[in-house]
């Protein structure tokens, strides 16, 4: 049997109308300025999202704001599906956009150890005969904008790690083992985000389902209601969507990165949205989170190097290896 057949037979065995009745887990919510990276890491295993206060100062909303605002307003509705509604503008691109969105946002220091938790892949293998340890770390899977006017409908509910081809079975959260999600994302607030202006929805628990369950029915969703700089974080196994501006005059403004594999292929190719020059500029940490670090042993490479290469010489990286 085909791969695409083997599929289609494993679908037609759901229930397209069962939901679990699994109690759902709680929503955790942190102080950003308090938080250790292993509380947050242990709550987004127990519910594959939580909230976390106060992540951005208003002085970087406010910068950021001013530095992408005249995108927001250039953007024209998406036309390809129905995935985005008419009355939701995008902007992406961000390394040339807003400097503080990318050193705020996608890297946040709390954010970024999170990331290094969850997304750090570890290979042990053998080159001759000595056992080595490869390692692979996180990078930048996207950076985007959402300014999602009045009118807008809701999103179906969907899971992000769709991208990566993520296969998982269904698992209690004692058996979640570090490694089984392809992503982490993160939605900070530009501006207060209710239910009613379309505040992301998002079902706790279901990280832990198979990805051939279905989503349940809207009742089960959490609305991940924010004030302006605090954040909700996700991982990319989560059942979620925007919600329905219901409103007549607000804007629901949202700041959104995804970290995910270094082995893996990144939604938004940063290496042809952000020129060289551009990525220059920014500190090391950044230029490597961006896609700029072989994942060791080998993957990676340009002219047999890191491809930190192609950004700064040795004089700033020291001595590299690619195994």
């Amino acid at each position: 049997m085909s791969p695409a057949m083997a599929y289609k037979d494993a679908s037609a065995k759901l229930d397209p109308n069962s939901v679990h009745t699994r109690p759902p887990p709680k929503v955790p919510c942190f102080d950003a300025s308090a938080a250790s990276c292993d509380e947050i890491v242990e709550g987004l295993i127990l519910s594959g999202g939580c909230i976390v206060r106060g992540m951005v100062s208003q002085e970087d909303l406010n910068q950021i704001e001013k530095d992408t605002r005249p995108f927001i307003q250039k953007d024209k509705p998406w036309t390809l599906d129905d995935f985005f509604p008419p009355e939701t503008r995008r902007v992406t691109g961000l390394f040339e956009k807003s400097r503080t969105f990318i050193e705020r946002i996608p890297g946040n220091k709390l954010y970024q150890d999170v990331c290094n938790v969850l997304l750090t892949d570890v290979l042990p293998g053998y080159c001759g005969q000595k056992l080595e340890n490869f390692m692979s770390r996180p990078q930048l899977n996207t950076n985007v904008i959402f300014s999602i006017g009045p009118g807008a409908k809701a999103q179906d509910l969907h899971r992000d790690d769709s991208m990566h081809h993520n296969r998982t079975d269904e698992i209690t959260v004692d058996e979640y083992k570090i490694g089984r999600d392809t992503g982490l994302g993160c939605f900070v607030a530009g501006k207060k985000t209710t239910r009613a202006n379309g505040a992301t929805r998002f079902v706790p628990g279901s990280h832990l389902w198979s990805h051939l369950t279905p989503p349940p029915g809207e009742d089960h969703a959490y609305y991940a209601e924010l004030e302006p700089g605090d954040a909700f974080w996700m991982l990319s196994s989560s059942y979620h969507g925007g919600s329905a501006n219901n409103t007549s005059d607000e804007e629901r403004l949202v700041y959104a990165c995804f970290m995910t594999k270094g082995y893996l292929r990144q939604e938004e190719n940063q290496y042809l949205t952000t020129s060289l020059d551009v990525m220059r500029t920014y500190p090391l940490e950044i230029m490597r989170m961006a896609g700029y670090q072989a994942s060791l042993p080998y993957l990676g490479w340009v002219n047999l190097e890191d491809p930190i290469r192609v950004l700064v010489d040795e004089s700033v990286t020291g001595k590299l290896a690619l195994q």
